[in-house]
């Protein structure tokens, strides 16, 4: 790959791409939903552009990166349905600040939102991966949480995969925005723990078991 995809992404990537082409692009983004520090903003813009020059099909760039992400959040799924409530609740006691009650309310808006949440979540950095796990310990309907994995990463990825494809050799201009975009998100889910730290601060109290 060209010098300036080189010099902005971690060399490991590169490599994938260079010896598997499109299945390499997934790969790294199956391991970008295992572990979300990885830049999803800089592997999926940067695949675009390795379509763009010919290095790689555009379709199987959007298949392969979808496929990749629906296996990572699968992998989440399944440890989130392994830990079950009973480990998740009893976690939860042992946790300052949180009480039972609190999974108990998280459990119901769960029951209501689950579907908008998992969907919609496939669109929001960080939350892109941990959304998967409260639907694996809710043992959300699997060809569900599949349908809409799917639906929500094919919309995510293709944005940005076809940003990189348009802006040639300035895909990493994508990067700029995102990292823009995920500092909010990131100050705004800072934000909602200070206020959920303060409310139990201000009204402490022991949460009860449900039955």
């Amino acid at each position: 790959m060209s010098s300036g995809i080189e010099s902005s992404a971690p060399g490991w990537i590169n490599s994938l791409m260079e010896t598997l082409g499109a299945p390499g692009a997934g790969i790294a983004i199956a391991l970008e939903n295992l572990f979300p520090p990885l830049p999803s903003e800089v592997i999926l813009p940067m695949a675009g552009f390795a379509a763009g020059s010919g290095q790689m099909g555009l379709v199987a760039v959007l298949l392969w990166t979808t496929a990749g992400s629906v296996i990572g959040a699968l992998a989440l799924y399944g440890i989130g349905a392994l830990l079950g409530r009973d480990r998740t609740v009893a976690i939860a006691a042992r946790l300052p600040l949180l009480k039972v009650s609190d999974i108990e309310r998280t459990e119901a808006w769960f029951a209501r939102h689950g579907a908008k949440a998992v969907f919609f979540g496939r669109m929001i950095p960080i939350f892109r991966s941990l959304i998967s796990v409260p639907a694996g310990v809710e043992r959300m309907s699997l060809p569900l949480f599949l349908t809409l994995t799917t639906l929500g990463s094919a919309i995510w990825n293709t944005v940005f995969v076809l940003a990189g494809h348009t802006l040639g050799e300035r895909w990493e201009d994508v990067t700029g925005y995102v990292s823009a975009y995920s500092k909010v998100v990131l100050a705004a889910a800072v934000l909602a723990v200070l206020l959920f730290v303060a409310l139990r601060l201000l009204r402490p109290g022991a949460g009860s078991r449900r039955g």
